[in-house]
């Protein structure tokens, strides 16, 4: 029996001894290029910079930087915006350059219906894109509206959508944001917050 464990113990040392080694080879073979395009492997025990591979995938997976603004773009636009964003609610005296621009001239373009044909917290979103020039992509596709509302009242928010956003385009961008929002879809939550007396007598 002793003589078993001596001859385990004989084959297990340098095994062991073996893979510490290869452990430390790797460990400084680490590239110390954060974000290069190095393969990684659903057996390495951490994921690769800067994105993660499949077990799915049949190869090696080469990492790709993401898209700084993520696939979609969303907003939410209020009809009567808290003071202490007012500015956000200004639209840029310059070119846009950067997304907080495009937010901000968007919010200033919203002109919400009048008093008499709205109804108050209602809430439309809407989504579409841009092309590099500033014009949109089509026209804005209704994603959703408050449940309950009558047609015609639907009806009476979407076009103050589309009345909006045409008489504020085509957007003026920098070369930089068009190239980057160009195609990307945008989508908008528009949300009537004022207060409206006569929606409560509404049917």
């Amino acid at each position: 029996m002793l003589r078993r464990v001596v001859i385990c113990l004989a084959f297990a040392v340098p095994a062991f001894a073996l893979a510490s080694a290869a452990s430390a080879q790797q460990r400084q073979q680490t590239n110390p290029a954060p974000f290069a395009h190095t393969p990684c492997s659903v057996l390495d025990e951490g994921p690769c910079i800067p994105s993660y591979c499949s077990v799915f995938n049949h190869g090696p997976c080469l990492p790709e930087m993401d898209y700084p603004y993520g696939e979609n773009l969303q907003l939410t636009i209020l009809t009567v915006p808290p003071q202490d964003q007012a500015e956000k609610y200004r639209k840029p005296d310059h070119d846009l350059n950067t997304i907080g621009d495009l937010f901000a001239a968007l919010r200033a373009c919203w002109a919400p219906p009048p008093p008499d044909d709205a109804r108050a917290g209602m809430q439309m979103s809407v989504r579409f894109s841009f092309k590099r020039s500033g014009e949109m992509i089509g026209a804005p596709r209704l994603t959703f509206s408050t449940r309950g509302i009558p047609a015609d009242t639907r009806t009476t928010y979407l076009n103050a959508i589309n009345a909006s956003l045409d008489a504020c385009l085509p957007l003026k961008f920098t070369g930089g944001l068009g190239g980057a929002l160009a195609g990307r879809p945008i989508m908008i939550r528009y949300v009537d917050n004022r207060e409206l007396a006569k929606s409560a007598n509404k049917p």
